[in-house]
């Protein structure tokens, strides 16, 4: 299962290519914000996540709240976890 899970924008790793840093609940992969170009994201921003592509410019309430969803969702929630720390995305995967 591939869930949206909320992560905070830690930097923006390279404006050109759209990628930046995010912080999922303790670990960090560098996405895709591409999708968001035009929300003109900066540290600090929340975003919904999916398959290591920011998807929705989200606030820091809907954020815990989803977290906190998600979580209850116990092995679900563990297993996108385990997947979101086993991947990344580099420059070459989006340009």
């Amino acid at each position: 299962m591939c869930l949206g899970i909320p992560g905070r924008v830690v930097e923006i790793t390279d404006p050109d290519g759209h990628l930046a840093r995010v912080d999922v609940d303790g670990v960090q992969r560098v996405i895709s914000v591409r999708l968001l170009a035009e929300q003109n994201l900066i540290a600090g921003d929340w975003v919904l996540v999916h398959v290591g592509f920011a998807m929705a410019k989200i606030d820091e309430h809907e954020a815990a709240s989803t977290l906190d969803a998600l979580k209850k969702m116990g092995q679900a929630y563990s297993d996108e976890l385990d997947a979101f720390d086993s991947t990344a995305i580099t420059q070459g995967d989006v340009r």
